[in-house]
């Protein structure tokens, strides 16, 4: 209902509650005061007759009532003195108990209350979603002492599992300070923010990608999906405020940014290239991986691997991000689980078989295909990158030569399908043998036939040999 409110300035003297309107009137040394505000329902105790509704016969006159601007009457006013009694008498046992025991009742009264509302306000449900799902167990796990690392640690299943509880997440994310703005895209923005002095990512999601938010949450929640080479994720939350809702997915944060932009400002090393390359490949063959167990992970496929998903961290590693269009493949049933939105991947990356639509939706292998082939042209965006012998090729998007800016599906089939093309591989490549690799594997990313497309395990074994023949430590 709303109410009448003295101290609401902001919202031209009118409050909203779901408990009652007061108003009360008291004589202060000969000058009328009258308060007009909101009473939350959960403060509406003792039942019956509140405490924030009691009237003093001499001091203070105080009425609630339970309709819309009821608390706009005018109220008798006190004469502000306390009336001597007229018939002093002395106390006896059962006054003496009921004057100790009333403000020690009062006291704990008080307190019930204060916790019932702080424990209140920490709590917020969200019945739309099956994330509302949460576990009050670990309402002591938040001690202050605790960084986002320990809590990861300490409450993720086995150290690798599907990530914090739910009540954790929400605690979570509603005491982060967001600092800046760090990048835009379809879904919406991405913000640096603050948790106990630790800096991590917020990817804020407009309301209409909604079922993008979910879809990426419930992925990044999946049994042992946690890995070095995959995003680290932290939380999600929604917070509605009757007028906008805003979308909230909360993970590690990496100064470096995306791929895409570490790669636009800085050139590479043999040794930082195969860095890159080999944690992709890491982080992609987990994503794939199917383990078998009671407590085991389904394969899944990203679906939108690009330079611009994969994340550089500080220790010149990637980590691979953005699961929104990623698909779950359970084993048993052998069955897909795609994301139930219309957004597709981006088309530049788009493997052939994607292209001209001749995929197999039914079988999980094609979609790890797709990915393979989007793997291999951001090995193509790292090798051109890589600085051997004092050469090094500009940064530019795969195809940036035979296609727009932004290209259509049937530009890219008419590239791709049509005319065959693939991105070009130097010849001086052939004169370093980490580059010669990288062109290797790229042409084998690239078959246009996906079942002969190497497989992101195998990518991942004949890196890391290469690793060791280029004495690289990771």
């Amino acid at each position: 209902m709303l109410c009448a409110c003295t101290s609401c300035l902001q919202t031209n003297d009118t409050c909203e509650t779901d408990g009652a309107c007061m108003v009360s009137i008291f004589n202060l040394d000969g000058i009328e005061h009258h308060v007009r505000t909101c009473i939350p329902k959960v403060e509406l105790v003792p039942a019956g007759k509140p405490f924030y509704c009691l009237s003093s016969e001499d001091l203070r006159n105080t009425h609630c009532c339970y309709t819309d601007f009821c608390n706009k009457i005018d109220l008798r006013v006190p004469s502000g003195h306390l009336k001597e009694p007229e018939h002093p008498s002395m106390w006896g046992p059962v006054e003496l108990v009921g004057i100790i025991a009333g403000p020690v009742f009062l006291l704990f009264l008080i307190i019930i209350i204060v916790f019932l509302v702080i424990n209140y306000h920490q709590r917020v449900y969200h019945n739309r979603q099956r994330l509302d799902m949460e576990d009050p167990s670990c309402e002591m796990c938040l001690s202050k002492d605790k960084t986002l690392q320990d809590l990861v640690y300490d409450l993720s299943t086995s150290g690798s599992g599907s990530g914090l509880p739910l009540f954790v997440q929400r605690t979570v994310a509603r005491t982060i300070v967001l600092q800046e703005i760090i990048g835009k895209g379809r879904f919406g923005e991405v913000w640096r923010g603050r948790w106990r002095g630790g800096d991590v990512a917020v990817k804020i999601f407009s309301s209409r990608e909604e079922r993008s938010w979910f879809r990426e949450a419930e992925i990044y929640q999946t049994v042992m999906l946690r890995h070095e080479n995959i995003l680290g994720f932290i939380a999600a939350d929604n917070k509605d405020n009757g007028t906008w809702t805003q979308l909230w997915l909360v993970s590690d944060y990496h100064e470096h940014g995306s791929l895409f932009d570490y790669l636009n400002r800085y050139t590479v090393t043999i040794e930082g290239m195969i860095k890159l390359a080999l944690s992709a490949a890491s982080g992609l063959a987990h994503l794939h991986m199917e383990i078998v167990g009671t407590q085991g992970k389904p394969g899944i496929a990203h679906r939108d691997l690009k330079s611009k998903n994969i994340l550089v961290k500080k220790n010149g590693m990637c980590a691979i991000a953005d699961l929104g269009l990623a698909v779950r493949h359970d084993a048993v049933t052998d069955t897909i689980d795609i994301a139930p939105n219309q957004r597709v991947g981006t088309k530049r990356y788009m493997a052939p078989e994607v292209l001209d639509e001749t995929i197999n939706m039914k079988h999980f292998d094609s979609f790890k295909c797709a990915d393979i082939y989007a793997l291999g042209l951001v090995y193509w965006e790292i090798a051109r990158r890589c600085n051997s012998g004092g050469v090094h090729e500009e940064y530019q998007l795969p195809y940036y030569d035979l296609v727009p800016s932004d290209p259509s599906i049937e530009e890219m089939r008419k590239v791709v399908c049509d005319q065959k093309l693939r991105p070009n591989v130097p010849n001086w490549w052939q004169s370093y043998e980490a580059l010669r690799v990288m062109g290797k594997m790229m042409r084998e990313c690239w078959y246009a036939n996906g079942a002969a497309r190497l497989t992101a395990l195998r990518i991942k074994k004949t890196l890391s040999q290469l690793s060791v023949q280029e004495d690289v430590k990771i």
